[in-house]
């Protein structure tokens, strides 16, 4: 179970003046020698020493930090920019800000230059933390900029700062009694955070979050998840994304839990092995990486050891569909279920660091069912769910205490409402609904109705137990030139049911057909060549050309046609090598396909997948 979301001898409605400093302050006041913090060297690979500082640590350490940034002429209502991976300058200094009643901005590691400006430029900061030199490199244009009011730069890597401020210089003794009567003086609707959209179309816009929309969300989750007291959380996600504002650094403080901060996200399956944590929450290309990596060992092990594991596998789905009806599984499933486990299913979930996960999550776009059911053979059902950064978050989640739907995105939480639109638009309104969008003058933009609903872009539908469908981004949905509305999402997803297929992108707007373009999974094609036999040079690169592998892509093509209508059926496609990433810039930071950007780049493709 999660902690109490009220601590002992609070007032009932505690919670409803409660900001993120009184979380800190009664974090090191109750559970002052429980861990908060760990990390390693910037170096680490999740199997060396790790630093940890407990909850009293942390409210000190963020004190210190505090006047350092009050030095600096950082006050009350004052945004600060910060460009970092998840390292521990990041986290205290967010916490720091927040103390002294600044607004901490997180921008994207992968932002572009004119993204970064414009950040700048709206959010109005004077002063930008940055990780080292090349960030810096970015960022010192804007201090001469005559639209920019960036006046100065902090640099968390020793030894890069140059002419900046060295992030050790902020760690200073509090001694203003001005600073002292600041400190930890939130009110619960001040200003939290602004987290800007990752823009997967147009310009980021910079979302307003206060503390009582954090927290309402905060409350509201606590409600529907069961968790172990203080529990660890793997914190890889870039701050820049809700979902690990949230999980990395707002529910923690609300739970008292336990971070590890993982700064290079390749690294995250090292450092779950070595945390075994009991929550895990990954966005759908994750578990898609994740589902690769383990059918692609399982295809190399001998035809009896799968058999054993497919059995296995079989009595756990079994299981979960029990469960996911409501219903109570017989004695007799419970006692195969729970030998398959001891005996089969948990040593190859010790394996990868999963076996003692009760709580696995994704959001953030359509997860494929293929992998949410890949999964629950494993007994590790994937809590899908689904919000937006306006909705603070989750706005609807699937839950092991309340109910799930394999495939359905689950119910509206506690702190928000949830209707559907004529033309399927979902709507939504709430306590963690946002106050608006940020405007250059501070002042914030409301983008909700007279009513407070908000029209959220995304289509889908509810059936009669309340659960929540998704079918597709309300900009993305294709038209084709006959009329028909075609989901993009569920076309690709039923395509990359096939593990050779990792990624796909489907395009036919205004076309008489659809048309795909394919990338060939780097983990699964190998195996899988391994497996059948198939000889090439040794590259991804060399087993999209070879016949047998468009051979059977041709195969896998045809069987998702088969559970597709006419209009949504596949008629040609590009196979392809090169995985799409946020480094190349078909992905945003949180692994959302950037459409534009692809249809951009591989524009004389698809042209050609409709020539004669």
């Amino acid at each position: 179970m999660t902690p109490e979301p009220r601590t002992a001898g609070e007032p009932p409605d505690a919670s409803a003046r409660r900001t993120l400093p009184r979380l800190l302050a009664r974090n090191a006041r109750d559970h002052p020698r429980l861990p908060a913090l760990s990390w390693q060297p910037p170096e680490g690979d999740g199997n060396g020493d790790w630093t940890t500082l407990t909850w009293a640590e942390i409210h000190e350490h963020t004190e210190r930090l505090a006047a350092g940034y009050a030095g600096l002429g950082v006050g009350r209502g004052d945004h600060v920019l910060m460009m970092m991976a998840n390292r521990p300058e990041h986290w205290l200094s967010d916490l720091a800000l927040v103390r002294l009643g600044a607004v901490p901005v997180s921008v994207y590691g992968t932002a572009a230059p004119e993204q970064i400006t414009h950040i700048a430029r709206n959010c109005r900061a004077r002063v930008a933390v940055v990780e080292g030199a090349d960030q810096a490199q970015l960022w010192e244009p804007l201090l001469t900029d005559a639209d920019t009011p960036l006046e100065r730069l902090v640099l968390a890597e020793p030894g890069a700062e140059g002419g900046h401020v060295p992030y050790a210089a902020l760690l200073r003794e509090p001694t203003a009694e001005r600073f002292a009567e600041e400190l930890d003086a939130a009110r619960p609707e001040d200003p939290l955070t602004v987290v800007y959209t990752s823009g997967t179309t147009g310009e980021p816009k910079g979302v307003v979050l206060t503390h009582r929309q954090v927290l309402a969300n905060a409350l509201a989750l606590d409600a529907v998840v069961e968790l172990p007291p203080h529990v660890e959380h793997i914190c890889y996600l870039p701050f820049a994304h809700i979902a690990e504002r949230m999980l990395g650094i707002y529910l923690p403080c609300h739970r008292a839990s336990h971070v590890y901060l993982c700064a290079d996200p390749a690294a995250v399956g090292t450092v779950v092995r070595k945390v075994r944590p009991a929550q895990f929450f990954g966005v759908p290309r994750i578990w898609e990486k994740l589902c690769a990596a383990v059918r692609a060992v399982l295809s190399l092990m001998p035809a009896e050891q799968r058999e054993v594991i497919d059995a296995a596998s079989a009595v756990a789905r079994e299981h979960v569909g029990y469960r996911e009806r409501g219903e109570s599984p017989p004695a007799e499933l419970e006692e195969r279920y729970a030998r398959a486990r001891e005996e089969v299913l948990l040593p190859l979930l010790a394996a990868g660091g999963l076996d003692r996960v009760t709580w696995a999550a994704s959001a953030s776009a359509p997860m494929p069912v293929d992998v949410v059911h890949f999964w629950a053979g494993f007994g590790v059902v994937i809590m899908d769910a689904w919000g937006l950064t306006e909705t603070t978050g989750v706005a609807t989640t699937n839950s092991p205490r309340t109910g799930f739907r394999i495939g359905s995105v689950g119910r509206p939480v506690e702190s928000v409402e949830v209707r559907l639109a004529a033309d399927g638009e979902i709507e939504v309104r709430g306590e963690s609904v946002f106050s608006g969008y940020l405007r250059p003058d501070g002042s914030v933009r409301s983008a909700l109705d007279a009513d407070g609903w908000l029209a959220t872009g995304d289509i889908g539908r509810t059936d009669d137990d309340g659960y929540l469908w998704l079918t597709d981004r309300k900009k993305e949905m294709i038209i084709t030139s006959t009329g028909k509305n075609v989901s993009p999402a569920l076309v690709e997803n039923a395509l990359k049911e096939h593990p050779l297929i990792g990624q796909a992108l489907v395009h036919g707007d205004r076309r008489s057909y659809l048309v795909a373009l394919l990338v060939l999974d780097a983990e699964a094609a190998p195996a899988w060549a391994a497996a059948h036999g198939v000889v090439a040079d040794g590259t991804v690169a060399g087993l999209v050309a070879h016949p047998a592998v468009r051979a059977e892509v041709d195969r896998a093509v045809a069987a998702a046609n088969s559970r597709l209508s006419r209009t949504e059926q596949v008629k040609r496609y590009e196979l392809l090598a090169g995985e799409w990433g946020p480094a190349t810039g078909e992905l945003t930071p949180s692994l959302k396909m950037r459409r534009r950007v692809i249809r951009d780049k591989y524009a004389e493709a698809l042209a050609g997948l409709y020539g004669d």
